[in-house]
């Protein structure tokens, strides 16, 4: 047909022939492989090679693309700063979607052990794992909120997720701690077991808690710090809490705070996050006198490590009244 463009692809002897248009087309493809690497290992060509697969990482890296498949695996590398990968428009374009379709994530991970809790009505597991300062808090946090926004909701269900969302900062005040390798090491294993209706809806959960460093407690290492919970109370508590607690705000008068001799982090606002975590701990179900009663335990370990001994006449007895005061009132309550 007169004024017909040729086809791209033509075939001589049996040979696909591509265009210049195709062509440059897949030279680019090849660039652009080169420059950013290959999104799943197994396609690499040297696939068993240590040093192809380092090299792949580091393109991507450098690219900003912080994920990569090995098959239904994923691998990702901490890029110690914000990127614009997790927001709700992110969600959506993963959500019930094939696992291969688009690009590497957790967002897809999430979905895929969804999709499969719903199709096969079986439970589901996602295992996390990595050195310490890898990620592992982050990627369950994404994994909480991939569910929280996606799943289907009422006020009874979103009730749920809120509970979900906000025990995060509650387990990290408690649980986790600056260390020479990370601001915010977890100091524990966690085992996160939610539940969901017939209608995929999550309608409970369980958190269970294993390993903690409590050794962390009364000894810190130079540069690293105490369990968060310690410095958010003296930093962030209101003037009359601090006054029924007996403490003053100034982690520096405590001996268990300095040990590590970095009551400050840059990164870190305590303050900030007291308000978080205080307001975490309403939404997940403690009642002021609760609240009033884990803070009081809080204190008295403070307290505890400024109590001071004195030997006489081969006896040691305590030479610290202020601290036996609040001590024996938080044993008494």
């Amino acid at each position: 047909m007169k004024g017909t463009k040729p086809l791209s692809m033509e075939y001589r002897w049996g040979q696909v022939v591509a265009s210049d248009g195709v062509r440059a087309m897949m030279e680019s493809a090849l660039t652009a492989r080169d420059r950013v690497g290959v999104q799943d290992f197994v396609l690499l060509e040297n696939y068993t090679s240590e040093a192809a697969f380092i090299e792949n990482l580091r393109k991507r890296f450098k690219e900003n693309l912080i994920y990569t498949y090995i098959g239904s695996v994923l691998v990702s590398v901490n890029p110690y700063k914000d990127l614009e990968i997790y927001t709700k428009n992110h969600m959506e374009r993963y959500r019930g979607v094939n696992f291969y379709e688009v690009s590497p994530h957790i967002y897809a991970v999430s979905d895929n052990a969804y999709r499969s809790m719903r199709t096969e009505r079986k439970d589901q597991c996602i295992l996390i794992s990595g050195e310490s300062g890898a990620g592992k808090t982050e990627a369950s946090k994404k994994i909480l909120q991939y569910y929280a926004v996606t799943c289907p909701a009422s006020e009874h269900v979103q009730t749920i997720k809120d509970r979900l969302l906000q025990s995060n900062p509650v387990l990290e005040a408690f649980g986790n701690a600056k260390t020479l390798r990370n601001d915010n090491s977890s100091r524990f294993g966690k085992y996160m077991d939610i539940q969901f209706d017939f209608k995929g809806a999550p309608v409970g959960g369980h958190i269970i808690n294993y390993l903690l460093e409590k050794s962390r407690v009364v000894h810190q290492n130079h540069g690293e710090r105490n369990f968060h919970i310690f410095y958010q109370i003296i930093e962030g508590g209101e003037e009359d809490l601090l006054r029924r607690l007996g403490l003053e705000r100034n982690t520096q008068q405590y001996q268990y705070l300095v040990k590590g001799n970095c009551p400050k982090v840059s990164s870190i606002s305590d303050r900030s996050d007291w308000k978080v975590v205080r307001k975490a701990l309403t939404v997940i179900g403690f009642n002021d006198d609760e609240v009033e009663e884990l803070l009081n335990i809080i204190a008295s370990v403070l307290h505890l490590g400024n109590v001071q001994y004195s030997e006489e006449e081969s006896y040691t007895h305590i030479t610290s009244d202020i601290q036996i005061k609040y001590l024996a009132r938080v044993r008494l309550n």
